[in-house]
């Protein structure tokens, strides 16, 4: 079932359509289940007969974009042939005449469905349509991190509560912790970022090897996240790509750790940044 935090993303989404697009009416809502989708969040309307509409697979404009997992487009809904017409009646109490309905899909499994409409019986520009599409790319975006977000949380739990002995574990929990602090910055929920940070801590310090004189270093979140790639062996420029950062951002905040941190070269940053539990 689609959670508060993603309703809060589907309504800065529409809110984001409705003034970039010039779309009168947008709405929309997340899968409930693998066939059906539930008209959650609305901007633009003036009645409630389109709110807690149940859209099933296969069934009126949005059902056929969630069935063919591709945009679909109608000039006038109530006369379209192309539709099939149970949704007909709360269509018709908002007054829509132009409706366009797009598929949020993640990973080529369709999870939700955006709609852009109008009250007179028009043809959607290009650009009225690319703005739906695109709009629906975004919640695609921040729903594939939230998935990516989740996955890595359950690792970083398991590794931290049982990092093992084997060979090779300690360079899966740094893995992790690469992973995850590279996310961070891309969760726009305060309390999913927090628990993020605090499982990158438990994964920082579950070694146990903390050296008591480091225990008062403080970095910077990004100042960690570029020695991070350092002690994965990312060159400035690589680090940068991975963190959406320029070069010299990365130098940056590379040369402000080292100095807190008083080492003279990266591999001592590395060493010292684990020594005081920043770094697994």
């Amino acid at each position: 079932m689609p959670g508060a935090v993603e309703t809060v993303e589907m309504q800065a989404a529409l809110l984001r359509l409705r003034r970039t697009s010039g779309l009168p009416v947008v709405f929309g809502g997340l899968l409930s289940d693998a066939r059906h989708a539930r008209i959650a969040e609305l901007n633009g309307t003036q009645t409630t007969a389109l709110r807690g509409l149940v859209i099933s697979a296969g069934s009126g404009l949005g059902g056929k974009a969630i069935a063919l997992s591709r945009p679909c487009a109608v000039t006038d809904y109530a006369s379209s042939r192309h539709i099939s017409h149970e949704y007909d009646a709360a269509v018709a109490a908002e007054g829509l005449r132009s409706v366009v309905a797009v598929p949020v899909v993640v990973r080529r499994t369709v999870r939700g469905v955006l709609y852009g409409a109008m009250r007179t019986p028009v043809t959607l520009g290009d650009r009225t349509f690319d703005a739906v599409v695109a709009t629906a790319r975004d919640i695609e975006q921040s729903l594939a991190v939230r998935d990516e977000v989740r996955r890595l949380l359950a690792a970083g739990r398991e590794q931290v509560s049982d990092p093992g002995t084997v060979p090779g574990a300690w360079e899966d929990v740094r893995e992790a912790h690469r992973e995850l602090r590279a996310l961070v910055p891309k969760v726009l929920d305060p309390a999913l970022r927090d628990e993020l940070l605090e499982v990158c801590g438990r994964l920082a310090s579950a070694s146990g090897a903390r050296a008591p004189a480091a225990r008062d270093v403080r970095l910077a979140p990004r100042e960690v996240d570029v020695v991070a790639c350092v002690a994965a062996g990312a060159t400035n420029a690589a680090a940068a790509e991975r963190l959406g950062l320029r070069p010299e951002t990365v130098k940056g905040y590379l040369r402000s750790a080292m100095r807190k941190l008083g080492a003279h070269t990266r591999l001592e940053a590395v060493v010292a940044a684990r020594r005081a539990g920043l770094l697994p």
